[in-house]
């Protein structure tokens, strides 16, 4: 199950509006004082806090995988990682390498361990509680990354990962990471269109079983790779509620009945090999009957490829909606 599946039920159970189509822009940049190469260094992170830096990190810890990505394809490998072992299954756009120390789980990462590995820097998301940050502050710089924002989380995914750069010195790097995404956006949408298939739909959903149930998460307008979908020039058709910050939304095998469209496309991850739409649902007459099964338009995505991530794992998924709606 990619992210938790706590997001998932806190979706499901607060009812929340309509997450609205984000753009690529960004609007606001991490606030950064300029300094000599090595020297000190001030970012403002997601929570309005200035973090003061007497030179770049290098010893750096990240707490959440899509900062872990970051960080990686930025060149700076992390110390230490909550749950390395879920990462390598999660992720492959930016590996870790194996001497990267386990600091507990993205849960309930470890205090203890965190400390003991002397770093510079940790890098976490605002979801993680203020508990955990007042308890790592007593020790070391932590830098807080917002992780996601539905309202437009192209534009927030380009606001961490520079604000990360600023943290660690590689700003340059972040902007060639940046235009290698932004060319391969414009390359992919172009090869969309000179197909035929501008406007044409999309959904993408993970899920998983519980007994005999099986609960369906939607990536709406504001998620991360749907946005990717749209910048496209694809068309979004899962527009039921989702959450303000992640873009995702609950429901069930009856509520798909509203994917009526015979040209869309279904995407999904089962990284971890539990595929709840091949297995759990293989004999499920309502499942059979939808559109896209039936017109095998079904696609599970290569494993790996992390739903919540940087630039990199963001031109993994371009590549997917390239590979089948422009061949």
């Amino acid at each position: 199950m990619s992210r938790t599946r706590v997001t998932a039920l806190v979706a499901a159970a607060t009812a929340v509006l309509l997450a609205a189509c984000g753009t690529t822009e960004n609007t606001t940049e991490p606030a950064a004082s300029p300094s000599a190469a090595g020297g000190p260094v001030t970012v403002t992170d997601s929570r309005g806090k200035e973090v003061k830096l007497d030179a770049p990190a290098t010893k750096v810890v990240g707490l959440e995988w899509g900062e872990v990505e970051m960080l990686v394809s930025l060149g700076v490998m992390p110390v230490g990682v909550a749950d390395p072992k879920g990462y390598a299954t999660w992720v492959t756009a930016a590996k870790l390498d194996a001497g990267v120390k386990d600091v507990g789980t993205r849960g309930e990462p470890s205090v203890d361990s965190i400390v003991a590995l002397e770093p510079d820097l940790v890098v976490m998301e605002d979801d993680r509680g203020a508990n955990l940050i007042t308890q790592l502050e007593k020790y070391v710089p932590v830098v807080v990354a917002k992780g996601s924002d539905a309202s437009d989380n192209l534009g927030r995914m380009r606001t961490d990962l520079k604000m990360i750069a600023t943290a660690v010195g590689k700003t340059a790097e972040a902007e060639k990471l940046l235009a290698d995404f932004d060319a391969a956006l414009a390359d992919g949408k172009q090869k969309i269109a000179d197909a035929g298939a501008a406007g044409k739909p999309f959904a993408i959903a993970d899920g998983w079983k519980e007994g005999s149930t099986v609960s369906i998460r939607m990536f709406g307008q504001g998620a991360l790779v749907s946005q990717i979908g749209i910048q496209l020039g694809l068309t979004n058709a899962w527009e039921g509620e989702t959450d303000p910050a992640w873009g995702l939304g609950q429901t069930d095998v009856e509520g798909m009945t509203v994917l009526k469209s015979p040209d869309l496309h279904f995407f999904y991850n089962a990284s971890d090999g539990t595929d709840v739409f091949a297995d759990g649902l293989n004999s499920n007459a309502i499942w059979k009957s939808l559109p896209f099964v039936k017109q095998g338009n079904l696609h599970r995505m290569p494993d790996g490829i992390w739903t919540f991530g940087g630039p990199l794992s963001g031109k993994q998924y371009i590549d997917q909606f390239v590979n089948t709606y422009a061949v």
